[in-house]
């Protein structure tokens, strides 16, 4: 373990934190700023996929695929990765996911545009795609395909599966007098339940859970931060000034480094939204929608939510307990941050927002390891025992050290975002593409109530690709 934390050490010290915000910087420049230009319709894309849904036999709406996603997204990243950045960078480490979430808003939306272009229909008549299938369909590159599976299906499969199950084990002892062992257990047979019944139905059990519970959580965050309203303004300027400076945290901690905010910052970030690593693609890939960018906005608008809104909430919610010094990390110290603003109840909110949003985690990154193994493995009994195996992962990830599980999902996520990030930049022209028939069909049809549409069974061409340029 030693060497994976020396790794880690120079991955996630400068390299992987300066490659996602480089790439985040190339696709807003390349695609003119499409956080700022569209943020508005983000909005508007997300109540228009609310009213329709998908009218293919077995397909998934855009509304159920984001609301996967996102359950994908917000869960353990936005309550225990907050904590752990918080407890390992300081409150500088949440100026620096901002900006991760700021310049992966494009990434988020490129990858999701290109999951959409290249993808391939499943017998049920649902669709399967993400990184590894624009690698091999777009880039042509099967090895470069090979290897991101192997990654996220070691990383996100197993290593993440983990940590949620772990973290959800944690918040379920931290408020009842149970084992592990036995949260692990009850876990495992929740999970199940969904798993076996493909992504219909996680697309489904997300939809209901994800909206709600963002929600609720969000309210609770509000209530703590109108009581403690008059420390906003000095918190806010402690997150600025430690973000640059390294001074001395909240309640006398000792100071945190400006490298220790930027690395542990950007790498929770990453955490919080996937941007970058290519587990959000899989899902929005299953989407049926009218044209690629209808899902691309949907990804961009995921990104906002998981980091800038809850994750933000999470944030301000410890800092303003002043627990930050307390010695705790994790979800231990954002459950000791709502009880002391809420007493004894705010344990039970985190521990039920930790459930409920480590549950959709979790089948989300069982379903993107079971994408990607797809690619690797042809033979029809290979997802099931991959299933079951996930089933053993949960027990284990109950009951492993926490430092140990962190640190190799932080090693997997840095060769996913290296494999991943090749293959954006190599298929940026397509998004290129996709954005401007997008922009050109709604400027053609803003006075009329069509949308713009995209013609699915026709594949981009080299003299496509040049009449755009």
């Amino acid at each position: 373990m030693e060497i994976v934390r020396q790794l880690n050490g120079i991955f996630w010290g400068w390299l992987v934190a300066g490659i996602l915000l480089c790439t985040g910087l190339f696709f807003t420049l390349r695609l003119h700023f499409p956080q700022i230009r569209y943020f508005t319709r983000l909005f508007g894309n997300l109540l228009c996929s609310m009213r329709s849904d998908s009218k293919e036999p077995g397909g998934v709406s855009g509304f159920g695929a984001l609301c996967a996603a996102v359950g994908g997204q917000v869960g353990t990243g936005s309550l225990v990765g907050v904590a752990t950045a918080l407890a390992s960078g300081g409150p500088g480490a949440i100026f620096w996911m901002w900006m991760t979430a700021i310049l992966g808003m494009p990434i988020s939306f490129a990858e999701a545009v290109l999951a959409q272009l290249f993808r391939v229909k499943n017998p049920d008549g649902t669709y399967r795609g993400g990184p590894a299938y624009y690698m091999e369909m777009g880039l042509h590159c099967k090895p470069l395909a090979i290897l991101y599976s192997i990654s996220i299906l070691v990383g996100i499969g197993f290593f993440y599966c983990m940590i949620q199950s772990n973290s959800i084990s944690v918040a379920l002892t931290g408020v009842a007098p149970v084992s592990p062992l036995f949260a692990g257990i009850l876990l495992l047979i929740l999970v199940a339940l969904v798993i076996f019944g493909g992504i219909k139905r996680l697309s489904e059990v997300a939809s209901y859970i994800v909206p709600f519970m963002a929600l609720g959580y969000l309210l609770m965050a509000i209530y703590v931060m109108i009581a403690h309203a008059g420390m906003i303004p000095a918190m806010l300027e402690q997150i600025f000034t430690c973000a640059f400076t390294g001074k001395a945290a909240v309640g006398g901690v000792a100071g945190y480094t400006v490298k220790q905010a930027f690395r542990y910052g950007v790498a929770r970030g990453l955490f919080s939204n996937d941007a970058g690593n290519g587990t959000a693609p899989s899902m929005h890939a299953t989407a049926v929608v009218p044209h690629p960018v209808n899902q691309g906005f949907a990804a961009m608008l995921g990104t906002f939510i998981t980091t800038i809104i809850i994750c933000s909430c999470t944030a301000f919610c410890i800092l303003l307990s002043n627990q930050l010094g307390s010695g705790e990390t994790g979800i231990a110290l954002t459950q000791m941050a709502f009880e002391s603003n809420l007493g004894s109840i705010g344990r039970w909110i985190v521990f039920l927002a930790m459930f409920l949003f480590g549950f959709t985690t979790l089948l989300a990154d069982i379903y993107y390891g079971e994408v990607n193994l797809m690619i690797l493995v042809k033979h029809p009994k290979a997802v099931t025992v991959y299933r079951l195996l996930c089933c053993a992962i949960i027990i284990a990830g109950a009951i492993a050290p926490v430092p140990v599980v962190w640190d190799l999902v932080d090693f997997a996520s840095a060769f996913m975002v290296f494999f991943n990030v090749i293959a954006l930049v190599g298929l940026s022209r397509y998004v290129v593409y996709a954005l401007k028939d997008y922009a050109r069909q709604w400027n053609y049809r803003k006075n009329d109530n069509n949308r713009p549409v995209w013609d699915f069974t026709h594949q981009i061409g080299p003299d496509d690709l040049k009449e755009q340029n």
